[in-house]
Order: structure tokens, then sequence, then C-alpha cells
């Protein structure tokens, strides 16, 4: 105290706190570098943190909370996940065979880690998709089945070094199998989900033809019919379930909403988009879009929809609808096209395209820098790949597929004035 006293007021006697500080820091033997832990005595902050829900995580890149596809080779071309109050819409295939896996995996993930979902369909009745949900693989079998489905597709090193462009060999590989991680679940295409988990699991179906009222009433709206029952529907259950942290009993549980529309755009949704060019109800689904992101941004939820993009007349429509969606996700399958009998592609089922990546917080959206991505579906698993073609001298290209370059030789050879035969090709 003494010493306090003394070092009071005069200019020349600062340096006696700093002396005393210094001195006092010497007894207990703490240095200025201290390790910063938390406040014990400040119960709340107010600083925002992300919560701590099951089968969530948050992104490496921004922070945002993330959940899995159901596919966590899709996830990793996604950013690490699919972000929380976002859409995912997948363009459907021709004949709607791998669309409808994703959905399905996306479901089967919310069962897995206790997410509450709300299936809604104008096809398939909600509680009928439930029962065809894949059957998860889990740690103890994830591997040894895999390793089963794989092991005859699998490549030598030496062949793969062989047979790949130099490019590929740049880029960073896909994860080939299944890593035992809390986050993304791999599932058993061969079998069904326990009866036991779908019932413990919490669920709201939207069946539109139940929905339908004999006697309706055509209100002046731009929204068609199906897709306003469908927007209260959706707004109830997130309200009503406290998923936008309104409700103060729940809001201590949080928990995630898995939200999945099937054949959005159909004429089953009483929508004529894939009628005719110039429909009436243009703008139902734009409008529908829209009015279903202002509900997830406010919300811990997370929406995959299904489109039969390949239908719609109008060009301009899609434009509008892939603006109006967080994530893109086009499949391209090979039945009924060319490339099922080219043996280039043998060893695919079909190209899937990320059309979109989303950028939060921004105006405009990311895209991916991986283009050359290819899907095959086994006997168990659903993965994606990278497309390897087999080059020119490779005995898996057929004889007609090497005429195509000579042919084309040929053509650039009568322009340029050069002497190009079938038998060789053009250096540049």
């Amino acid at each position: 105290m003494a010493a306090a006293a003394t070092c009071g007021t005069s200019a020349g006697n600062k340096g006696c706190t700093a002396a005393a500080a210094a001195a006092a820091g010497g007894k207990n033997n703490v240095t200025s570098f201290q390790r910063k832990g938390p406040r014990a005595s400040v119960p709340d902050s107010g600083c925002a943190r992300l919560v701590s829900i099951a089968g969530t995580r948050p992104s490496v890149r921004n922070g945002q909370l993330l959940v899995s596809t159901g596919l966590p080779a899709l996830d990793q071309l996604l950013g690490g996940g699919l972000a929380v109050g976002t859409v995912l819409l997948i363009e459907e295939d021709k004949y709607n065979i791998y669309s409808s896996l994703l959905f399905k995996y996306f479901l089967a993930e919310g069962v897995i880690n206790g997410h509450t979902l709300l299936v809604a369909s104008a096809k398939e009745d909600p509680a009928d998709i439930l029962q065809e949900l894949p059957a998860p693989l889990l740690d103890d079998n994830c591997k040894k089945d895999f390793d089963e489905d794989v092991g005859n597709h699998k490549t030598p090193e030496s062949n793969i070094k062989m047979k790949i462009a130099w490019r590929y060999q740049l880029l960073p590989k896909m994860e080939p199998g299944p890593v035992s991680s809390r986050f993304g679940h791999y599932y058993d295409l061969s079998k069904r989900m326990p009866q036991e988990l779908i019932e413990t699991s919490k669920w709201h179906g939207f069946f539109f033809p139940e929905k339908l009222s004999p006697t309706l009433n055509i209100e002046p709206c731009s929204l068609t019919h199906g897709y306003i029952k469908l927007l209260q529907f959706i707004q109830n259950v997130i309200y009503e379930e406290g998923f936008d942290g309104s409700n103060p009993q729940v809001k201590k549980q949080k928990n995630i909403l898995r939200i999945g529309i099937q054949n959005l755009g159909s004429p089953l949704w009483g929508d004529d988009i894939c009628c005719t060019e110039n429909c009436d109800n243009s703008h139902s689904l734009t409008k529908f879009l829209y009015v279903l992101r202002g509900l997830l941004r406010t919300s811990l939820s997370a929406c995959i929809i299904t489109m039969p993009t390949h239908l719609i007349q109008n060009k301009a429509i899609i434009a509008r609808v892939t603006n109006l969606s967080d994530t893109v996700v086009g499949l391209e399958s090979f039945i009924g096209s060319e490339r099922e009998t080219n043996p280039l592609y043998k060893d695919y089922h079909g190209l899937i395209h990320i059309r979109q990546i989303p950028r939060l917080n921004n105006l405009i959206y990311d895209v991916s820098d991986v283009k050359d991505l290819a899907f095959k579906l086994k006997r168990k698993l659903f993965t994606i790949e990278r497309l390897h073609l087999p080059p020119d001298l490779s005995d898996t290209v057929s004889r007609s597929s090497k005429q195509i370059p000579a042919a084309s030789s040929r053509l650039l050879g009568q322009e340029c004035g050069v002497m190009a035969g079938g038998r060789k090709h053009l250096d540049f």
C-alpha cells in the first residue's frame, strides 16, 4: 500500500507501477504470455456459437452448419455437405431411376441421425417411400460389405497409371470407400432399412392426392392448389415443432428438419410447365421456390427436390429455377442413348453434373472445379467417380470410334489445304 501511495501522481514515477507489477508477477512465476481459456464468470457472453446437433458439422470454409446428403462422395463435391437452410435441386434422369436413389439416401441419413423428416410426393405415398429406404452399413460390417462389392471392380495401380490421362493424375482423389466417421454413412441398396428404425423415427407425410378436396375453391392466386397446400403444410411443421426457434419448449432440444419433395413441377402437382412452352402457370413454380427458401433460411431445415427438368419446354423457366435453388446437381443416364453401347463408357451408367454450388451471404454462386464425373450403380452401392476415358491406343476402343478423328481430319484437310489422310491425326 505504501509503495502504491508513493508512486501516485508524478509523471516520473510511472515506471513504479510497472516495476511493482513485474515484481508481483515474478513471485507468481507468471509470464505476460498467457493462454486464454473460457470465461467461467460470464455464462452468457452473447457470442454466437453453432449448436451441437447429431449428424451435423460446421463448414471449414465459412462455419455454416452442414448435414450429409447420405452420399459421402456427393458431400465431398459440395464442399463438405449440404448447408442448413438451403435447397438441393436434383435434375432427374430421363427414366427417374437414379434420382430417386439420391432422394432415398437423403431421407435414410435423416433416420440414422434422428432428424425429423417431411416427405412430400404426388406420385407415391410417403409411407411407401420410407419402406424402401436402404439399410445402413454400420461400422462393423461397413468395410466388409464395401470390399465385397468393389473387389471385382478394383483396378491394379499399375493399370491405372497406364490407362488414365496425365491431367487426371494432378487432381485430388475421390474418397473410394467407407471411412469410420460420424458424419455421413454408407447404405446397402440390396437391403431395406430395419422396421424398428423407421418406427422410432419422427416423420410427416404429404401425399397430394389425399389433400385434394372434392369442392375446390379457385382463388385469385398465381400459385397452384398443390403448391399452396404444400407450403402451408411445411410452414405449420416448422412453426409448431419449433424449428424456427419460436417454441420455447423445444428450443433447448435442437434438431434438423429434412424436407424431401419428389417430382416437383410435374403434371401430378397440377403444374403445366412440362406440357406446353407458353403455360398459364409459368410463375407458379418459381414463386413456390421463392417462398420455400424464405422458410428454410429462418429455420433449422434442409430440403432436397427432384424435378423433371428434361420435360420442361421453356428454357427460361429452367434458368429461373436454377437461380432460385442453392445447389443444383444434374443426372444424365446412358439408358436409351448412344453412350449405352459405346465401349468408352462401358464401366459407367451415367454422368453427374455439379451445375451450382451455393456461396452463402453473397450475390453470386460457386462453380465446381471438377467437371468430368460419372456414376456407377453396383449391387450394393451407388458410387461417384471421375470419368477416366481410355487412350486411343487402348484395346477397349473400337475401330468405329477410331474412324471419327480420321473423318474430322479429312474435313480439316480440305479447308486448310493440308493432305490429311484417314490414317494420320493432325498435330497442333
